[in-house]
């Protein structure tokens, strides 16, 4: 079965997360009727599936939180769901919520509910995001919008990633010296190496799914890729980051145009979940460095996107000012005024 979708998005928008209803839709009954529901046929598959595609999933449930979440850890399904959403409140303020929770737009989302008038009005206060009736959920991983080009070891693994995020917050918000202090307890080691064969889906991944911390909003695929990790005149580096909590994965990506005299930064973005760990501007401070030891310019180009401003921001506490503009791109010099350590609460290795 095909799912039927209402939605005004783009058709081509990839689904981050699904945000299920409870009753009638995850499960057959309404829990506070009747405590005796059962899960409706072919929902475990369905999360199950999109799981192992690397989206997550969440609730936006009118129902007793305890009471549903004890009713999920008893169907052997709660472990699915990240930042549940159970009150009494509007649903629409609900998606919001977990959007927020995950750091993800909200026209990443996708909404699953039995109720038409439920339907409607997250509808009307995020025409952006897809909404589908729970009588088509068998067909909702036939959509070409739960169907990612690639599924990586990062994507296999990323409600685990955020599982672990999640108890990281825990440790961070029961901690009462200074930021600095958490951060260094975590043991953080970032790694900054030349992207490999087996780092190209990732990396495609990350140009497609990051926003707000790409600072040209340029999407690569896997071919052009590869062509830059071939080419003699580019670098194609990969960052990761791992801690006592286990790993982040691969979380930054930067593409450097290495000309006569003049580095070119075309393409810098670090994934969403790490911006609270301070280490926004690590792989930055190394191409700078770099450049600098080299005896070259470097240049960054920048192009505004509704989401992206604070990696102009980045660039401009960094030592970078404007020297020229084409089009919407603008193309930012650094003066090598700032010249700034790695942060000392987390190691930094540099590979070959």
């Amino acid at each position: 079965m095909t799912a039927t979708t209402e939605t005004t998005a783009a058709t081509t928008v990839t689904v981050k997360c699904v945000v299920w209803d409870l009753d009638n839709t995850v499960w057959d009954g309404v829990l506070l009727e009747d405590g005796d529901v059962t899960l409706r046929p072919g929902v475990v598959d369905v999360l199950r599936t999109l799981d192992e595609r690397g989206i997550l999933h969440s609730i936006a449930s009118r129902n007793d939180h305890d009471t549903a979440m004890a009713k999920l850890e008893e169907l052997g399904i709660a472990d699915y769901f990240l930042y549940p959403q159970i009150s009494f409140g509007q649903k629409s303020d609900a998606v919001k919520a977990v959007a927020a929770a995950i750091n993800i737009g909200v026209d990443t989302l996708a909404f699953v509910d039995d109720q038409p008038f439920e339907r409607d009005e997250v509808r009307f206060a995020h025409p952006e995001v897809l909404c589908i009736d729970a009588t088509d959920t068998d067909g909702i991983p036939d959509l070409p919008q739960m169907r990612p080009r690639f599924v990586t070891a990062d994507s296999r693994e990323r409600r685990h990633l955020y599982r672990a995020d999640a108890r990281r917050k825990v440790a961070e918000e029961s901690h009462t010296g200074a930021p600095e202090e958490f951060l260094a307890s975590l043991g953080m080691r970032f790694t900054i190496a030349p992207a490999r064969e087996d780092d190209l889906k990732r990396a495609e991944e990350l140009t497609v799914r990051t926003n707000q911390l790409n600072a040209t909003g340029y999407t690569y695929s896997y071919e052009e890729l590869d062509a830059f990790r071939s080419s003699p005149d580019h670098e194609l580096l990969v960052a990761s980051l791992d801690d006592r909590y286990g790993s982040y994965g691969k979380i930054g990506l930067a593409l450097v145009e290495r000309g006569v005299g003049v580095w070119t930064l075309k393409l810098l973005l670090m994934s969403c979940r790490v911006m609270s760990r301070g280490v926004g501007s690590v792989l930055l401070n190394h191409l700078i460095r770099s450049a600098h030891d080299a005896g070259v310019a470097l240049r960054a180009e920048f192009v505004s996107t509704d989401r992206n401003r604070t990696m102009l921001v980045t660039y401009k506490f960094s030592g970078f000012r404007e020297v020229a503009k084409d089009g919407e791109v603008s193309v930012l010099e650094n003066d090598f005024s700032r010249l700034q350590d790695f942060p000392p609460y987390m190691e930094v290795v540099v590979e070959d």
